[in-house]
Protein backbone atom coordinates (compact mmCIF):
# COMPACT_ATOMS: atom_id res chain seq x y z
CA UNK A 1 0.00 0.00 0.00
CA UNK A 2 2.96 2.21 0.42
CA UNK A 3 3.55 2.23 -3.67
CA UNK A 4 1.25 5.39 -4.18
CA UNK A 5 2.28 7.27 -7.68
CA UNK A 6 2.07 11.21 -7.16
CA UNK A 7 1.74 14.05 -9.39
CA UNK A 8 1.96 17.35 -7.24
CA UNK A 9 -1.50 17.38 -5.42
CA UNK A 10 -2.41 14.45 -5.79
CA UNK A 11 -1.65 10.33 -4.90
CA UNK A 12 -3.05 7.94 -6.33
CA UNK A 13 -2.98 3.65 -5.87
CA UNK A 14 -5.13 2.54 -9.81
CA UNK A 15 -4.81 -1.27 -9.88
CA UNK A 16 -7.18 -3.26 -11.46
CA UNK A 17 -8.32 -6.99 -11.76
CA UNK A 18 -9.13 -8.11 -15.12
CA UNK A 19 -9.55 -11.37 -16.13
CA UNK A 20 -10.18 -12.50 -19.95
CA UNK A 21 -10.72 -15.87 -22.31
CA UNK A 22 -9.76 -17.02 -25.56
CA UNK A 23 -12.14 -17.27 -27.98
CA UNK A 24 -13.61 -20.65 -27.66
CA UNK A 25 -11.54 -21.71 -24.78
CA UNK A 26 -8.39 -22.84 -27.12
CA UNK A 27 -6.60 -24.81 -24.27
CA UNK A 28 -4.04 -26.29 -26.86
CA UNK A 29 -2.08 -22.91 -27.39
CA UNK A 30 -1.35 -22.94 -23.78
CA UNK A 31 2.33 -24.49 -24.01
CA UNK A 32 3.11 -22.76 -27.34
CA UNK A 33 2.12 -19.37 -26.95
CA UNK A 34 2.96 -18.77 -22.42
CA UNK A 35 6.59 -18.38 -22.85
CA UNK A 36 6.20 -14.98 -25.31
CA UNK A 37 2.44 -13.86 -23.96
CA UNK A 38 3.76 -12.47 -20.82
CA UNK A 39 6.78 -10.33 -22.35
CA UNK A 40 3.40 -8.56 -24.80
CA UNK A 41 1.28 -8.05 -22.68
CA UNK A 42 4.05 -5.72 -20.15
CA UNK A 43 5.00 -4.25 -23.45
CA UNK A 44 1.62 -3.06 -24.56
CA UNK A 45 1.09 -1.99 -20.83
CA UNK A 46 3.50 0.27 -21.24
CA UNK A 47 2.49 1.88 -24.11
CA UNK A 48 -0.40 3.05 -22.33
CA UNK A 49 1.78 4.23 -19.38
CA UNK A 50 0.45 1.07 -17.57
CA UNK A 51 2.01 -1.69 -15.50
CA UNK A 52 1.34 -5.24 -14.86
CA UNK A 53 1.77 -6.13 -11.26
CA UNK A 54 0.99 -9.55 -11.16
CA UNK A 55 -0.26 -12.04 -13.31
CA UNK A 56 -1.16 -15.74 -14.47
CA UNK A 57 -1.51 -17.21 -17.69
CA UNK A 58 -3.79 -20.60 -17.87
CA UNK A 59 -4.64 -22.33 -20.32
CA UNK A 60 -7.45 -21.12 -21.69
CA UNK A 61 -7.77 -17.56 -20.12
CA UNK A 62 -5.32 -14.35 -18.34
CA UNK A 63 -5.97 -13.24 -15.29
CA UNK A 64 -3.64 -9.62 -14.56
CA UNK A 65 -2.92 -7.14 -11.50
CA UNK A 66 -2.85 -3.80 -13.89
CA UNK A 67 -2.34 -0.24 -12.29
CA UNK A 68 -3.70 2.26 -14.86
CA UNK A 69 -3.30 5.90 -14.70
CA UNK A 70 -6.74 7.38 -13.71
CA UNK A 71 -6.32 9.17 -17.85
CA UNK A 72 -6.90 6.44 -19.40
CA UNK A 73 -10.02 4.35 -19.66
CA UNK A 74 -9.84 1.01 -17.76
CA UNK A 75 -11.49 -0.78 -20.48
CA UNK A 76 -9.70 0.88 -23.81
CA UNK A 77 -6.75 -0.25 -21.94
CA UNK A 78 -7.83 -3.66 -21.36
CA UNK A 79 -8.99 -3.55 -25.32
CA UNK A 80 -5.94 -2.58 -26.54
CA UNK A 81 -3.63 -4.72 -24.54
CA UNK A 82 -6.36 -7.51 -26.23
CA UNK A 83 -6.53 -6.42 -29.30
CA UNK A 84 -2.63 -5.57 -30.26
CA UNK A 85 -1.65 -9.00 -28.45
CA UNK A 86 -3.69 -11.18 -30.75
CA UNK A 87 -1.65 -10.32 -33.98
CA UNK A 88 1.78 -12.03 -32.75
CA UNK A 89 -0.86 -14.63 -31.27
CA UNK A 90 -2.68 -15.29 -34.71
CA UNK A 91 0.68 -15.38 -36.54
CA UNK A 92 1.83 -17.71 -34.51
CA UNK A 93 -1.53 -20.01 -33.83
CA UNK A 94 -2.93 -19.32 -37.11
CA UNK A 95 -0.72 -21.93 -38.96
CA UNK A 96 0.25 -19.36 -41.45
CA UNK A 97 -2.61 -20.69 -44.05
CA UNK A 98 -4.54 -16.82 -44.25
CA UNK A 99 -3.51 -13.45 -43.21
CA UNK A 100 -5.21 -12.58 -39.56
CA UNK A 101 -5.83 -8.85 -39.97
CA UNK A 102 -9.39 -8.50 -38.55
CA UNK A 103 -9.65 -11.51 -36.91
CA UNK A 104 -10.25 -11.73 -33.10
CA UNK A 105 -7.99 -14.37 -30.19
CA UNK A 106 -9.96 -13.38 -27.36
CA UNK A 107 -13.34 -13.21 -26.31
CA UNK A 108 -15.53 -9.94 -27.41
CA UNK A 109 -15.69 -9.08 -22.77
CA UNK A 110 -13.67 -9.59 -20.00
CA UNK A 111 -14.10 -9.25 -16.27
CA UNK A 112 -12.78 -6.03 -13.99
CA UNK A 113 -12.61 -4.84 -10.89
CA UNK A 114 -10.80 -2.83 -8.57
CA UNK A 115 -8.40 -4.12 -6.08
CA UNK A 116 -8.52 -1.44 -2.98
CA UNK A 117 -6.99 -2.31 0.43
CA UNK A 118 -7.01 -6.22 -1.18
CA UNK A 119 -4.26 -6.14 -2.95
CA UNK A 120 -2.36 -8.72 -1.31
CA UNK A 121 -5.28 -11.31 -1.17
CA UNK A 122 -6.08 -10.36 -5.21
CA UNK A 123 -2.31 -11.37 -5.74
CA UNK A 124 -2.52 -14.96 -3.78
CA UNK A 125 -6.09 -15.42 -5.85
CA UNK A 126 -4.31 -14.95 -9.08
CA UNK A 127 -1.58 -17.13 -8.03
CA UNK A 128 -3.49 -19.86 -7.34
CA UNK A 129 -6.13 -19.72 -10.41
CA UNK A 130 -4.32 -22.54 -12.07
CA UNK A 131 -4.65 -24.92 -8.92
CA UNK A 132 -8.44 -24.59 -8.44
CA UNK A 133 -9.28 -24.90 -12.27
CA UNK A 134 -7.21 -28.33 -12.24
CA UNK A 135 -9.28 -28.88 -8.95
CA UNK A 136 -12.51 -27.89 -10.55
CA UNK A 137 -11.62 -30.16 -13.67
CA UNK A 138 -10.51 -33.68 -11.65
CA UNK A 139 -14.16 -33.01 -10.08
CA UNK A 140 -15.74 -32.68 -13.15
CA UNK A 141 -13.77 -35.76 -13.95
CA UNK A 142 -15.46 -37.73 -11.22
CA UNK A 143 -18.90 -36.92 -11.55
Amino acid sequence: MDDYESLSHTARDCKYRAVFIAKCRRRTLYAQLRPRLGEVFKRLAMQKESRIEEGHLMSDQVHRMIAIPPKYAVPRVIGFIKGKSAIPLARVYGERKRNFAGQRFWERGYYESTVGRDETAVREHIGKQEQENERLDRLKMDL
